[in-house]
């Protein structure tokens, strides 16, 4: 499923306008970057959490030379699913 498709979907089960519903989905997403940015974690009780994780700096090698290469440490965005999303899964 795509965003346009996710669009749909809750447009025809809410009632609500597909730009009303995109318009919405677009402030959440907005949101949840923002916070991940600031390093903040946005927690959705039962759905899941946001959070960012820290990669540390690593040697590599390039497979096509096979020099070895640093790998600057990072920061990843994760997400951690909640139980009623497991076990709605499940």
């Amino acid at each position: 499923m795509n965003k346009t498709d996710l669009v749909n979907n809750i447009s025809a089960k809410s009632g609500l306008t597909k730009r009303d519903v995109e318009a919405v989905l677009n402030g959440f997403l907005g949101e949840v970057t923002e916070a991940l940015q600031s390093g903040d974690k946005v927690q959705l009780i039962g759905f899941g959490t946001f959070e960012t994780r820290s990669r540390s700096g690593r040697v590599g090698r390039n497979p096509q030379t096979g020099k070895t290469i640093e790998i600057p440490a990072s920061k990843i965005p994760a997400f951690k699913a909640g139980n009623k999303l497991k076990d709605a899964i499940k």
